[in-house]
């Protein structure tokens, strides 16, 4: 895809952003685009990626160029999504291929794409991601039978966050 079909970051993409960086619980994210680097931490003293001091900032205001805002919101809430917990053993987890808003079904009222207790194959689609707009869809990545759920619809999750536990067969 050619960069002219990206489409541009707006301040309203970038509050998004922040707003889902201050409910997720994350320490840090980064994001980089063609047109756009975002950096947000919760420690006052942290560096950007470009090792430029971070600048703290008190809402959804974005301090900083379009090029290069580096910012960092107000502290994030202290509540984990539940990426520590243990994988059962005999079972595999698929994961967040990247973060933002999970969805279970493809639109509101929709059936979700899996239940327990559903076998799925290598290629199933069990979710979305969506951030900025855009949605990455979530395959199964293992043939199995879907025996936990743990991103609940409309969670925020983190990369590699566990989404789904299956039993391989």
């Amino acid at each position: 895809m050619a960069n002219a079909d990206i489409p541009k970051v707006s301040a309203e993409d970038i509050e998004s952003l922040i707003e889902l960086f201050k409910q997720s619980g994350w320490d840090e994210m980064h994001l980089k685009t063609a047109d756009l680097e975002l950096f947000l931490s919760n420690d006052p003293n942290a560096t950007g990626p470009r090792q430029t001091p971070a600048i703290a900032v008190a809402g959804p205001a974005v301090a900083g160029s379009a090029a290069m805002p580096t910012t960092a919101a107000a502290p994030a809430s202290a509540a984990t999504i539940g990426h520590a917990a243990a994988i059962p053993d005999g079972t595999v987890a698929i994961r967040a291929p990247n973060l933002g808003t999970f969805y279970r079904a493809p639109k509101p009222g929709a059936p979700p794409y899996v239940e327990l207790g559903q076998q799925i194959e290598i290629t199933t689609e069990v979710g979305l991601i969506e951030v900025m707009k855009l949605f990455t869809p979530v395959q199964g990545s293992v043939r199995g039978v879907v025996r936990e759920i743990r991103a609940k619809d409309g969670q925020m999750v983190e990369f590699d966050e566990p989404l789904i536990i299956v039993e391989p067969n």
